[in-house]
């Protein structure tokens, strides 16, 4: 009778295991990420967020944005500054920075994007936030994919040049969801929308700009493009990984990716294409690739050294030229309606 007992004791915990074991296993199958290859440069994950690596355009994926938290706000006599946490990918919060001036009513927005590795702390200096909310607009920073807080849970040797694909359209599908977060807050004028980006922040920028015509304006402060000869050459890229980035394979997952490809197919109003030309980052020939494949209707800036473009751009002058064409753009007609009298206002501020 005890044997008996015993055996069926056994019976019923090896089945409540078995049932926790296939709970378990079902749990981790619909939070966890997994990737399927889907052609040449592109994947589809699979799970919860079901993001299309393989397409620009978040129309064609199915990120949900989660409830947003805000974790500070700072009120100055010329700007205000929140700090949100937004989040549409599981494990992948991102530290949006809206920065807004004082008494202007629904401003125009200026995304900020810079380049790897660059981080949050620009977006915490009162100097630098006053200089980007002159005049009357609107400041909104984060980082791209893979970059500061965004990079976690993965082995050092992937980071974001070996994971390029995937850092560049992340990206591109981040600029889209917080536009689309930032129209949800009715706080800011979302007619009046542009990006500066700089380095890989400024690729992303073109990258975005080729599926959203919601923003007007793009200043590209040197980007990252041409890939054969940027991994061939850029001084960003250790030696002992550059042979992996210059193997076929590699090439052909980057190259839809390449603004040498794809400067044609913006849709923004006003392009400015800012090259420097001593940044070993982009190499010089590089440079010359990218800015023979500009369209002619874009504007082109060329510097030939670094020395030269500080000269050109200190004292928050870097951030005249796109709020010159927001500005510009609150006179047009499409415009007139219903908030003429605030773009007139706006307008006589800015001057």
């Amino acid at each position: 009778m005890k044997r008996k007992s015993g055996i069926l004791s056994l019976v019923i915990l090896v089945s409540i295991n078995t049932v926790i074991s296939r709970a378990q296993q079902k749990s981790n199958s619909s939070s966890e990420l997994t990737t399927k290859q889907a052609g040449p440069g592109s994947a589809v994950v699979q799970g919860p967020d079901q993001e299309n690596l393989g397409s620009f355009s978040i129309k064609n994926t199915q990120l949900l944005q989660v409830e947003s938290m805000v974790g500070e706000k700072d009120d100055y006599p010329d700007f205000t500054r929140e700090l949100i946490e937004v989040r549409w990918r599981a494990g992948d919060p991102i530290d949006l920075y809206v920065i807004k001036p004082r008494a202007v009513p629904k401003p125009p927005v200026v995304l900020y994007l810079y380049s790897y590795p660059s981080d949050t702390d620009r977006f915490r200096d009162n100097d630098y936030c006053r200089r980007i909310t002159f005049k009357g607009y609107a400041a909104v920073g984060f980082v791209s994919a893979l970059t500061g807080h965004r990079y976690h849970d993965r082995p050092m040797r992937e980071w974001f040049v070996s994971q390029l694909p995937e850092a560049l359209t992340k990206s591109v599908h981040d600029v889209q969801m917080v536009l689309r977060y930032l129209s949800e807050r009715g706080d800011l004028d979302m007619d009046l929308v542009g990006i500066f980006g700089q380095g890989s922040g400024a690729t992303i920028a073109i990258l975005a700009a080729t599926v959203t015509p919601q923003i007007r304006a793009v200043d590209a402060l040197q980007p990252w493009g041409d890939w054969p000869t940027w991994l061939a050459h850029s001084s960003l890229i250790p030696e002992s990984e550059r042979p992996a980035y210059l193997k076929p394979e590699f090439l052909a997952s980057v190259a839809p990716l390449d603004p040498v490809r794809r400067f044609g197919e913006v849709q923004t109003k006003d392009l400015h294409v800012q090259f420097v030309l001593d940044d070993t980052v982009t190499p010089a020939d590089a440079v010359q690739h990218m800015k023979a494949a500009v369209p002619s209707s874009a504007k082109v800036a060329v510097y030939e050294s670094k020395h030269q473009q500080h000269d050109a751009l200190a004292g928050g002058r870097a951030f005249e030229w796109i709020k010159q064409q927001l500005r510009g753009s609150l006179a047009q007609p499409e415009n007139a309606q219903g908030s003429g009298n605030l773009h007139r206002a706006q307008n006589e501020r800015a001057q």
